[in-house]
């Protein structure tokens, strides 16, 4: 869960409005602290082939999960990536996101698939 502005939101429900974009093959959503908000949303997300990294895009999907999912779910920044961090049984680790985002030590990786 994600507290933005007073509304709680769940990571599930912005990820799946980005992965139905026919852009987006896989998303992971995260919350970074921020002083008026209380969090804001960062989507990292990897693409299908054939689409291209690009300001547009990112724009593009914005839109896409404004509609979806309502002006209040929409990430304040998108990272393109190739790949997510991942356990060995699949789950995506969105503790690592965020502290690669906040700038913070990792912690433990040894449940990180090779």
């Amino acid at each position: 869960m994600i507290k933005v502005s007073g509304y709680r939101l769940g990571t599930a429900e912005i990820e799946s409005a980005l992965v139905s974009h026919p852009a987006v093959a896989e998303a992971a959503v995260i919350g970074i602290p921020d002083e008026l908000k209380g969090n804001v949303i960062w989507a990292y997300c990897i693409l299908r082939s054939g689409f291209e990294v690009s300001d547009g895009l990112a724009d593009e999907l914005k839109k896409h999960v404004r509609h979806e999912t309502g002006p209040i779910a929409v990430p304040a920044k998108i990272t393109f990536v190739d790949k997510l961090p991942k356990t060995r049984s699949g789950k995506i680790m969105r503790r690592v996101l965020k502290a690669q985002a906040m700038g913070k030590d990792v912690g433990d990786i040894s449940t990180l698939e090779a």
